[in-house]
C-alpha cells in the first residue's frame, strides 16, 4: 500500500490487524502516542485527508491512497500550526503527552464549532491540565485572538498576576459546569527573605514572570520525546503472563511449548528470579517500605500478578509465548475486605514477614498501625456541648496518566546496564536495580526522557526489575510498554480508605476532642502503605487544635491490586472525613464554615503533632492559611454569575474545606546538583529531577536565569540522568521546587559568587554578572578569560563549575482552601459544579502561569475523584474497568473553570519564598463538593465518588 505522512509518500505492508498508530511509528512517527490503544484519549489522534481520527483504532489498510498528517507535519516546513502557536501561549500543556493529539484533533475546528467544544473534543483526555488552558489555547487559535494574560514583571522579587477570565461557556451534560468561572489571581509580593538572594534585574525569564516551558515548541509538535519515542536497534519485546488467580501457589511451570515458538528468546520464571525480597516503592530510605516482593514468585497473592515474562523478537510472538505457557496452581484461600482480613482465622497473605522487614503484624496481615492518644477522647467526647460522628468511604482511584509505565533496557559499550524509564525516581531505581542484582552503583544507568504523567504512580518500580533480567540473562536490548489494562491490574491504585470520625465541640465551636480511626486496604503488597497512613493522619488531624485527639489507624493487606503512592499521598481520604465532620459541626452548630476554620486551625506558632511520626523537622516558614480563608470566602460570595438550571428538581449548596501538607516527604529528601559556565556563556544545570508535567525544567531555568543574570536560551539542563547528575531522591512529595529547585539556586549563587571573586582579583571590586561576562566599570571580562584564571580545582573539561546540596531537613507547611457551588438534581442524582474556586498558599509564586495550572490540575483530578472516578473490584478480586471506556476520566465537558487565588506569603525555607504546589490543591476538593451536596440535600454523602446513582439514592431517602 502506498500513503503519504506529513507529505512524504510511503510504501508499507501492513501486518493482519495492524492499526495506523503502529505503523505510522514504524515510519519514524513518534508525536503518534499510545495512551489506550482502544480510541478512548486521543493521544494517538491524526488526520487522515484532513479527518481526525484514532489511529490506534483505525485499520493501517485503510490509509492506502490517502495522505496522514500528525502533529509535527501540521504546519509547513518547521513552523507551527495556529493552534500549536495558542498552546504555547496559554500554557496549554503540563506532560504534553496527549498534546501532539490535542492540537491535531483542534486544527480543523472553525469558530462555529466553538458553541460544541465540549463534545467535538470529548475524545481527547487530559489528565494534566484541567482543561481551562486546552479551552482557551483552541479558543484563541480559532477565534485568532492574542495572548490571555500579560507576563509578570518580577524584577523587583514580587509577582502580581493578572485577570484570567474564561470567556468559554461548558456545553451542559452530567455532572459538568454549565458556565466558566472568572478569577483574579493575585499571586505572592512577598521578597525574598534573608537567607535568600533577590531576583536579579533586567530581562529574559525571571523567577516570578509566566516563562515558557523551553520544550513547550517541541512538545506542540509532538517532537520531545518520551520514553519509547526511539529506535533501539535489535530490541526485543517483553510480555508478561499474568496470574488468573487472587491467591494461590505455583506448582508447576512448564515453558517448553513456549521456548519453541519461533522468534523466543528467553522465558523467565520464578526460578530465574533473586531471592531477594524488596518494595516496588521507593523513598529515600528503602527501610521506609515492607521488603515483601519478589521480582517474580511462586505465591501469587492478586489476580493480575505476574508470572512469567517472555521476550521475543516480536510482539506477537511474545504473546503467543504466553498463551503456551503451562502453570498448575494449588488456589489458596483469600480475602478483600480489610476488616475481614485482620480478623482472627483469615488466610494470612505474606505470614513470613517481621517487624524488621517494616510488617507490623504479619499474622493479622497488618502493614502499619497508629495507636495514639493525647488525652482521654472518650471522657473528653462525653463532656463536650456538642458531638458528631460519620463513617467515610473512599474509592480505589486510578492515576490514569497518559504515558503507561515502560522501560528499555540495554548493555552499552562497556557493558553497563542502560534503562530509558517512566519514572518519577531514577536514582531511586537505580539503587533499587544495584542491590537487586549484586551490581556497584557505576554499573548501572537510569534516565528517562520526558514523562508523560505520573502523579505517584511511577514513584514504584514496576518493569525496570524485569527489563533489567532480561537485559542482564539475554545481553540484547529490551522494551516492556505496559497496556492500559496492564496499568489497572498490574501497577497500583489509590488506597481505599475506611475512615471514622468523632468531633467533640463547645457550644461556641471551639473544638475539645478528636477521634480518628482509619482502616486502609494495602492490597496484595504494602508498596508505600505505611507512608501513606501515617501521612494521611498527620496534617489531616494537627492542621486543627482539639486538645484531646485519639488515632487509631492500619493498613491491612488484602488480595485485591496492591494500592500505592498517589497524589495528596493519604490526605486525600482522611480530609474527606476531618473535612465533613467540620462542616457538619459548623451545621450542628450554625456556624459558618469558614469561621468555624478560623476558630480552631493551628496558627503560625502553633506546635503541631498528631502521633508518633517525627513533627520535629516541620518549622513555620510561613503562614497563609488565614489569607486563603478570606480569598475562597470572598469569591464564594461574590459568585460567578452561573445561574443553576430551570426546574423545581434542582437543588442549590455551597460547600468549603481546608487542607494542610508540608512541603516535602519527611526524613530528608535530598538533592545534589551543579551548575557550569562555558567559555561561550552556556550555563550546564545538573539536576536529577524529572520532567513529568510537574514543570520543573522551566522553573529550574528560571532559576539559574535570575541567578546568573543571563537568558533562558542560554541554560542547558541536563536532568533526570544518573550519569548527568551528582543525587536526587526523586521528583515526588512536591520537591521539584523546595528540594532540588534549592540545591540549584545554592549551585547557581556559588557558581555567581566565584565568577565575581575572580573577576575582582582580576580588576577590582564592584563588578556586575552580565549576560556575556562580568563588567567592572567600563570593563568587560569575558567568560572565557575569567574560565582561564580560575583555580584548577573550580574547573571540569566543560568550563567553571560550582555545586550545591540540598537535604530536606527541615520542612515548612502550605495551605489550600477549595469552596464550590453546586446544583443537585434530585430526580437523577446529577451534580453540577456551577463555581469552583481555590485559594492556594504557595509562597513566593516562582511561575503564575505554571502554578495556577497546577492548581486547576489538581482540582480538576479531585473532582474527578469525588464524582466519577472508582476502579471497580468483583468479590473475586477481578477489576471489572481496566479501560479508559469504563474508567471515568474526566473530559472537558465535565470539568469547570476554578478559580485560583494566590495568598500573599514568602516562606523562610524555600528559594525565592516559594512553597511546593503540585498535590496540595487535590485535596480539598472532594469533601468541598461532599459539604456542597449535603447542604444541597440536607442529607450527607458518605461514600466517595458522589455518583449520580448514590447522589439519587441519598436524595431519595433511601
Amino acid at each position: 500500500m502506498r500513503f503519504t505522512l506529513n507529505g512524504e509518500p510511503i510504501e508499507a505492508e501492513p501486518r493482519p490487524g495492524q492499526c495506523l498508530r503502529t505503523l505510522v511509528r514504524e515510519h519514524g512517527g513518534h508525536d503518534v502516542k499510545k495512551g489506550c490503544d482502544a480510541g478512548d484519549c486521543g493521544a494517538c489522534s491524526v488526520l487522515v485527508d484532513g479527518t481526525p481520527v484514532h489511529s490506534c483504532i483505525f485499520p493501517a489498510p485503510r490509509a492506502d491512497g490517502r495522505r496522514v498528517t500528525t502533529a509535527s507535519g501540521l504546519g509547513p516546513g518547521d513552523e507551527l500550526h495556529p493552534v500549536q502557536e495558542s498552546f504555547i501561549e496559554h500554557f496549554g500543556f503540563q506532560c504534553g503527552f496527549c498534546t501532539p493529539g490535542m492540537t491535531v484533533s483542534a486544527s480543523v475546528l472553525t469558530e462555529q464549532d466553538l458553541p460544541d467544544l465540549d463534545r467535538l473534543m470529548k475524545g481527547n483526555l487530559c489528565r494534566c491540565t484541567g482543561y481551562r488552558a486546552v479551552r482557551e489555547s483552541i479558543e484563541g487559535a480559532v477565534r485568532g485572538t492574542g495572548s490571555a494574560y500579560r507576563r509578570d514583571d518580577a524584577s523587583t522579587g514580587s509577582a502580581t498576576a493578572t485577570s484570567h477570565a474564561s470567556t468559554g461557556s461548558a456545553t451542559a451534560t452530567s455532572h459538568d459546569s454549565t458556565g466558566s468561572a472568572t478569577g483574579t489571581s493575585h499571586a505572592s509580593t512577598g521578597s525574598a527573605t534573608a537567607t535568600t538572594r533577590s531576583p536579579a534585574t533586567g530581562g529574559g525569564s525571571r523567577v516570578g514572570q509566566s516563562a515558557h516551558p523551553p520544550a513547550a515548541r517541541r512538545v506542540v509538535q509532538g517532537l520531545e520525546p518520551f520514553t519509547f519515542d526511539t529506535v533501539v536497534p535489535g530490541a526485543l519485546t517483553l510480555r508478561v503472563l499474568s496470574s488468573p488467580h487472587a491467591h494461590a501457589r505455583i506448582t508447576a511451570i512448564d515453558t517448553a511449548d513456549a521456548e519453541a515458538v519461533e522468534g523466543v528468546v528467553a522465558v523467565f520464571t520464578h526460578r530465574d528470579a533473586p531471592p531477594k525480597l524488596y518494595s516496588s516503592a521507593r523513598h529515600e530510605h528503602p527501610g521506609d517500605d515492607p521488603a515483601d516482593t519478589r521480582l517474580l514468585d511462586d505465591v501469587v497473592r492478586h489476580r493480575g500478578q505476574r508470572v512469567a515474562a517472555v521476550v521475543a523478537e516480536t510482539a506477537a510472538a511474545a504473546e503467543e509465548a504466553c498463551r503456551r505457557i503451562r502453570v498448575s496452581y494449588e488456589v489458596l484461600p483469600a480475602v478483600f475486605d480489610p476488616e475481614t482480613a485482620r480478623a482472627p482465622g483469615s488466610p494470612v497473605l505474606h505470614p513470613d514477614r517481621t517487624p524488621g522487614d517494616r510488617v507490623d503484624d504479619a499474622a493479622r496481615n497488618v502493614v502499619a498501625a497508629i495507636h495514639e492518644d493525647y488525652g482521654d477522647a472518650d471522657a473528653a467526647l462525653a463532656a463536650s456541648a456538642v458531638t458528631v460522628s460519620g463513617e467515610w468511604r473512599t474509592s480505589r482511584v486510578s492515576h490514569a496518566q497518559l504515558e503507561t509505565h515502560g522501560s528499555i533496557g540495554w548493555l552499552d559499550e562497556q557493558g553497563r546496564l542502560v534503562v530509558r524509564t517512566s519514572t518519577q525516581v531514577p536514582f531511586l531505581t537505580r539503587d533499587a536495580l544495584c542491590a537487586l542484582f549484586d551490581l556497584p552503583q557505576d554499573r548501572v544507568r537510569v534516565f528517562t526522557a520526558r514523562v508523560g504523567g505520573g502523579f505517584g504512580g511511577k514513584q514504584e518500580m514496576f518493569t525496570e526489575d524485569l527489563v533489567a533480567l532480561a537485559v542482564l540473562r539475554t545481553g540484547r536490548p529490551v522494551a516492556y510498554e505496559m497496556s492500559r489494562t496492564d496499568e489497572y491490574w498490574r501497577t497500583a491504585v489509590r488506597h481505599p480508605m475506611r475512615v471514622r470520625l468523632e468531633l467533640g465541640a463547645s457550644a461556641e465551636g471551639v473544638l475539645t476532642a478528636m477521634k480518628l480511626d482509619v482502616l486502609s486496604d494495602a492490597g496484595a503488597y504494602g508498596n508505600h502503605s505505611r507512608g501513606v497512613l501515617f501521612h494521611g493522619c498527620a496534617e489531616s488531624v494537627s492542621v486543627y487544635r482539639a486538645p484531646v485527639k485519639r488515632i487509631d489507624a492500619e493498613a491491612v493487606y488484602t488480595n485485591n491490586v496492591p494500592s500505592g503512592a498517589f497524589r495528596g499521598y493519604g490526605l486525600g481520604q482522611v480530609i474527606l472525613g476531618v473535612e465533613s465532620a467540620m462542616d457538619e459541626l459548623a451545621l450542628r452548630l450554625g456556624i459558618d464554615p469558614f469561621e468555624l476554620r478560623r476558630i480552631n486551625a493551628v496558627r503560625e506558632g502553633d506546635p503541631l503533632g498528631t502521633h508518633e511520626e517525627a513533627e520535629s523537622d516541620v518549622i513555620w516558614g510561613s503562614y497563609g492559611l488565614d489569607q486563603c480563608l478570606d480569598l475562597a470566602q470572598q469569591a464564594l460570595a461574590r459568585g460567578n454569575g452561573v445561574q443553576p438550571p430551570e426546574g423545581p428538581q434542582w437543588r442549590v449548596g455551597e460547600g468549603m474545606a481546608v487542607a494542610m501538607i508540608a512541603t516535602m516527604a519527611p526524613f530528608g529528601h535530598i538533592s545534589e546538583t551543579s551548575v557550569t559556565v562555558t567559555p561561550d556563556g552556556r550555563y550546564l544545570a545538573a539536576v536529577g529531577t524529572v520532567e513529568f508535567g510537574n514543570g520543573t525544567t522551566t522553573v529550574h531555568t528560571q532559576i539559574v536565569s535570575t541567578d546568573l543574570s543571563t537568558t533562558s536560551d542560554r541554560v542547558v539542563l541536563r536532568n533526570s540522568d544518573t550519569e548527568n547528575a551528582r543525587y536526587d531522591t526523586g521528583a515526588f512529595a512536591s520537591a521539584g521546587i523546595t528540594v532540588a529547585g534549592k540545591a540549584l539556586h545554592a549551585a547557581s549563587l556559588a557558581l555567581r559568587d566565584r565568577l565575581l571573586g575572580i573577576a575582582a582579583r582580576l580588576a577590582g571590586p564592584g563588578g556586575s554578572l552580565e549576560v556575556d561576562g562580568v563588567r567592572v566599570g567600563s570593563r568587560l571580562l569575558p567568560f572565557a578569560e575569567l574560565i582561564a584564571a580560575a583555580p584548577a580545582e573550580w574547573l571540569s573539561p566543560e568550563g567553571l563549575v560550582a555545586d550545591g546540596s540540598e537535604y530536606g531537613e527541615h520542612r515548612s507547611l502550605a495551605f489550600n482552601v477549595h469552596a464550590v457551588r453546586v446544583a443537585v438534581d434530585v430526580e437523577t442524582g446529577t451534580v453540577r459544579i456551577l463555581q469552583s474556586l481555590q485559594a492556594a498558599d504557595a509562597g513566593f509564586v516562582m511561575n503564575p502561569q505554571q502554578c495556577r495550572g497546577q492548581v486547576e490540575g489538581g482540582a480538576a483530578q479531585g473532582i474527578g475523584s469525588a464524582l466519577y472516578e472508582e476502579v471497580m473490584i468483583d468479590d473475586e478480586g477481578s477489576v471489572l474497568n481496566p479501560v479508559f471506556r469504563l474508567y471515568r476520566v474526566p473530559q472537558m465537558a465535565d470539568i469547570p473553570v476554578t478559580e485560583v487565588y494566590f495568598a500573599d506569603t514568602s516562606d523562610d525555607l524555600g528559594p525565592f519564598g516559594a512553597k511546593s504546589m503540585s498535590e496540595s490543591p487535590y485535596n480539598p476538593v472532594a469533601p468541598a463538593i461532599g459539604n456542597a451536596i449535603a447542604r444541597a440535600l440536607g442529607a450527607r454523602p458518605f461514600e466517595q465518588p458522589f455518583s449520580r446513582d448514590r447522589v439519587w439514592r441519598l436524595a431519595q431517602g433511601l
